[in-house]
């Protein structure tokens, strides 16, 4: 079990579609015992008013954008309460969405491609050369974006891409911005191909059976790196030094 022998852990989910699941990451969880608690604000769920009962938080992608708290009033909520995940200094990742909801809160930029390009498929990322950087030897992963953020002040930049630059970040110790999916699956794959099948055509997308092709060679190798990553980002034993200027307050 992850962490404290005798402590069940107990997860944070938050989804942004009633058919959204925590895929790869949810199952990885509970094969380590943790307890996994779905949220979804997108149909009316309520975000926890504190943290206290629960030891980590994944915030995960969906079609909307984290500048649509105009149209949205649960990205709205979201974006206000996020501060209060990074304040009570619990584990936070970030994927796609849940990356630019953080990148936003901390006062930087999301906005499309300038060439109007996607990232759908899977795609090479670059870890860069940084100490007790987590996603050294990950190379190929999962996307499904169309928007991509700025590192924010005070974060350390950990990977970069070929189109989109930027590809994950760390903020303080324990809280991760990814761009890519790595709790991506074959069924969720095969799901989101059909329901979204018009993007497919859109520049930069993978066609399906590249899409299958990709994953079949690469889905193991994500699997060992999202393992040790999880183990090792709820009990906190990468990046315990370097915290963020307590004075750079979060923006929204």
């Amino acid at each position: 079990m992850i962490g404290e022998t005798n402590r069940v852990k107990k997860i944070l989910m938050i989804t942004h579609q009633a058919t959204s699941e925590a895929g790869l990451v949810g199952h990885l969880l509970q094969a380590e015992g943790c307890c996994l608690d779905l949220c979804c604000p997108a149909i009316g769920a309520k975000l926890p008013e504190t943290l206290e009962h629960h030891d980590g938080v994944v915030v995960f992608g969906g079609p909307m954008s984290a500048n649509d708290d105009d149209s949205l009033p649960y990205i709205r909520d979201e974006l206000n309460w996020l501060p209060l995940v990074l304040e009570a200094e619990k584990p936070f990742l970030g994927i796609c969405l849940g990356a630019q909801m953080l990148a936003r809160i901390l006062g930087a930029k999301i906005a499309p491609h300038p060439e109007a390009w996607k990232e759908i498929g899977y795609m090479p990322i670059f870890p860069v050369t940084e100490p007790d950087n987590p996603l050294v030897g990950l190379e190929y992963v999962y996307h499904w974006h169309g928007e991509g953020f700025e590192i924010p002040r005070d974060a350390t930049l950990l990977a970069t891409g070929e189109r989109f630059e930027n590809q994950a970040f760390r903020y303080g110790q324990r809280s991760y911005g990814l761009q890519f999916h790595p709790e991506i699956t074959r069924p969720m794959i095969e799901r989101w191909t059909t329901e979204a099948a018009a993007q497919l055509s859109l520049p930069g997308a993978q066609p399906y059976e590249l899409q299958l092709d990709q994953h079949d060679r690469h889905s193991a190798a994500v699997t060992d790196w999202l393992t040790q990553f999880l183990l090792q980002w709820l009990d906190g034993s990468y990046h315990r030094s370097a915290l963020p200027d307590p004075n750079s307050p979060h923006r929204s």
